[in-house]
């Protein structure tokens, strides 16, 4: 009997044909033999919409050689892509629209903005959301800046820490400019009159780039470094939304983002919250609600938008225990966990999105079966 296929869509990072998380690839192809799943890599550029095949990539585990093959289109696609300003991209909106009947695990999440104000609508949620506006002119940002002393412009559908800055408004008509530009370098801090704010950032282009100012958490350690944590909310084997694990993420020196890729560095969130909070009682609680608060987010975010299987939330935690929701990634990395001596949860991290696709697979043919059986009782009626 022939196993079900999970084809796993992503797109190529340049002409070359480059993967970015092949090594991920691997892993899953390894893990899901032993779960009865045949697993391959493709991207819209792979398929042949006339045939319907795909030209796709698969690994050997026993010779951990990749190698390529046309193919017939999977059962489930696991959707991996990421925003690209490229026409890798515009070759992905239409494969979306072309193939979008067919059973995917997850489906597009909106931006930055549309996600907040998703969640802000919901009173479980309001007062875990930094305050966020859309940035239309500098009118915004000084309005923002009275409300709050501290505040990130960040692109809507930006990922990685790029082109974020940090302001704060310090002694009196002051502030303190600092971020990453869109290659992830450091912007050297800054103290400007906050008059001279608008000609600092005309060059950052906030509003055709389409920025959001968002309300900033205190959570700088003792030693200056900013900190956050990752927390990865996966569907299970039975189609439950369950949190995989939470790790703790400390910036570079200098860095207003923690980003692992921005030269940040990973600890469990135990030994981050030791730092922090201090109390160990209340930490436990904080863990909890963090955890909670993590679920219903989930389950939120898919009732608005369709089909989800893994989310990635980015929680700040201020000194008072309070859990507030910096933003939601669709399309989670894992290393984070690695990187933390947490190799338990990488592996967890892994294989639940597999788990969920032999779920998700067997609801589909179950239903499948039932509609058949349906429409085969309503003809045998209409011969009665």
């Amino acid at each position: 009997m022939a196993k079900p296929v999970l084809g796993i869509l992503t797109l190529y990072l340049n002409d070359s044909g480059t993967l970015e998380e092949r090594p991920i690839y691997q892993r899953m192809t390894t893990a899901a033999k032993k779960l009865g799943l045949d697993v391959y890599v493709f991207t819209p550029r792979d398929v042949n919409y006339k045939t319907n095949r795909i030209n796709a990539q698969f690994y050997d585990p026993e010779t951990k050689k990749w190698s390529k093959r046309w193919t017939s289109f999977p059962n489930m696609i696991y959707d991996r892509c990421r925003i690209q300003k490229s026409s890798r991209f515009d070759e992905l909106k239409r494969f979306r629209q072309q193939y979008g009947h067919l059973t995917f695990l997850n489906r597009p999440l909106r931006n930055k903005m549309t996600v907040h104000r998703t969640l802000s609508r919901d009173k479980r949620f309001s007062n875990h959301l930094p305050n966020s506006r859309m940035y239309e002119s500098i009118a915004d940002l000084n309005a923002m800046l009275r409300k709050h002393s501290l505040l990130y412009l960040k692109p809507i559908n930006g990922t990685g820490g790029r082109g974020i800055l940090r302001i704060e408004r310090i002694d009196g008509d002051k502030v303190l400019l600092q971020g990453r530009d869109q290659q992830r370098r450091i912007v050297a801090p800054q103290r400007i009159a906050a008059a001279e704010l608008a000609d600092k950032l005309s060059s950052w282009h906030l509003k055709e780039k389409r920025y959001l100012i968002q309300q900033g958490i205190p959570i700088k350690l003792p030693n200056g470094r900013v900190h956050d944590y990752r927390m990865l909310v996966q569907k299970d084997g039975e189609g439950a939304w369950r949190v995989t694990g939470c790790a703790g993420r400390i910036g570079a020196q200098n860095s207003v983002t923690s980003n692992l890729h921005g030269g940040g560095h990973a600890a469990t969130m135990d030994t981050l919250l030791k730092r922090w909070i201090k109390n160990e009682s209340k930490i436990e609680t904080v863990k909890r609600d963090a955890e909670s608060f993590g679920v219903q987010v989930a389950q939120h975010l898919e009732q608005s938008y369709g089909r989800l299987c893994e989310l990635a939330l980015d929680l700040a935690i201020d000194k008072q225990g309070r859990v507030w929701l910096l933003e939601v990634n669709p399309k989670p990395a894992r290393e984070v966990f690695v990187e933390a001596g947490d190799t338990k949860t990488y592996q967890r991290a892994i294989t639940r999105p597999l788990e969920y696709a032999l779920h998700l697979y067997e609801a589909e043919k179950k239903k499948k079966a039932e509609v058949k059986t349906s429409s085969l009782e309503d003809e045998l009626r209409w011969y009665d």
